[in-house]
């Protein structure tokens, strides 16, 4: 790829925004996650196969369906989380990556670094977060 491929670079303001160490920096940063969320989903999957549900104590037969949809639950949030890091890793590609979807502007890095799949500045996400609280209270 002729990308310098240094484990402990971290992105700096001092650079241009979104350049291709950035964009490779992004890119591994996302798969990671990705990967590490699809081997734990493999792991409960695992789990709940070889759980029985033949438990002859009423009560924990109800512990264990509970903790079976609690499980079941998280799956599905990882699920949809697979769903933006796929769309992030599409933003690095098209070039959006790292850049508001509403102002245009660029995501800080210290907030790209914490959330990798933010689509909005800070600001925009707060404008955002007003907006439905002041929805929800009416």
């Amino acid at each position: 790829m002729g990308i310098h491929k240094s484990n402990n670079y971290r992105p700096s303001e001092d650079e241009p925004f979104m350049n291709a160490r950035q964009r490779e920096y992004f890119r591994r940063k996302l798969l990671k996650w990705r990967d590490e969320i699809l081997r734990e989903s493999h792991l409960t999957l695992q789990h709940l196969q070889e759980e029985s549900l033949q438990e002859p104590d009423i009560s924990d037969r109800a512990s264990t369906e509970s903790e079976r949809a609690l499980e079941l639950r998280t799956r599905d949030r990882q699920r949809k989380l697979i769903g933006k890091i796929e769309a992030a890793l599409r933003r690095i590609d098209d070039g959006s990556y790292g850049y508001c979807e509403e102002t245009g502007e660029p995501i800080s890095l210290r907030r790209l670094e914490a959330r990798p799949i933010a689509t909005l500045s800070i600001e925009a996400q707060e404008r955002h977060e007003r907006h439905e609280k002041v929805h929800r209270d009416e």
